[in-house]
């Protein structure tokens, strides 16, 4: 219990430091194409996830790349893949990977709302059940979401409207997020 709640104190403390800092950091200017003979590649966003955790006995990690196409200022549309490894020493082991649609549609500036659906391929092993027990089954989420947007940067939350408890991978319906795009 001690471990989960360093854990998650350490995430709340990165995600304060970061949205403080956030407002500091200036990528580009950047304005939507709107010439006819603009590329394709100049509406393309590219951005994703990252994550590292590493303790005695925990290890987490988590690459989750993801581009968007802009159609204007409002609308976007995207893809990503994803891949995530967690264990837990001498109890468990996951592999998740899978991918995901994502739709984005900001009414002003610095909202942005979203709908994500996320399909994952889980393969997990327990250790210390008086053998190993393995388990691997398909896992698919719906997210509604919402963020505060400042430059290329979107912190929010988002809800999986399909989750049930006994089946889901995640702890909860509601999973916070940091969304970057370059």
């Amino acid at each position: 219990m001690k471990s989960s709640f360093l854990t998650s104190s350490y995430k709340v403390i990165f995600l304060l430091v970061f949205s403080v800092f956030s407002g500091f950091v200036y990528a580009q200017d950047k304005t939507l194409p709107t010439a006819k003979t603009d590329s394709f590649w100049e509406r393309v966003d590219v951005g994703g996830g990252f994550g590292l955790s590493i303790s005695n006995d925990y290890t987490d990690i988590l690459v989750a790349p993801s581009a968007i196409y802009n159609f204007n200022d409002y609308f976007a549309l995207g893809a990503g893949l994803q891949y995530s490894n967690l264990k837990q020493k001498d109890y468990y082991s996951s592999n998740l990977f899978g991918g995901s649609l994502i739709g984005l549609f900001s009414p002003i500036e610095e909202a942005q709302v979203s709908v994500e659906l996320e399909e994952a391929n889980v393969n997990t092993k327990y250790m210390d059940l008086g053998g190993n027990l393995k388990k691997s089954f398909w896992n698919t989420a719906l997210y509604i979401g919402a963020g505060y947007r400042q430059e290329n940067v979107t912190i929010g939350g988002r809800v999986n409207v399909l989750f049930d408890r006994d089946k889901d991978i995640y702890g909860s319906a509601f999973m916070p997020f940091v969304r970057v795009f370059f």
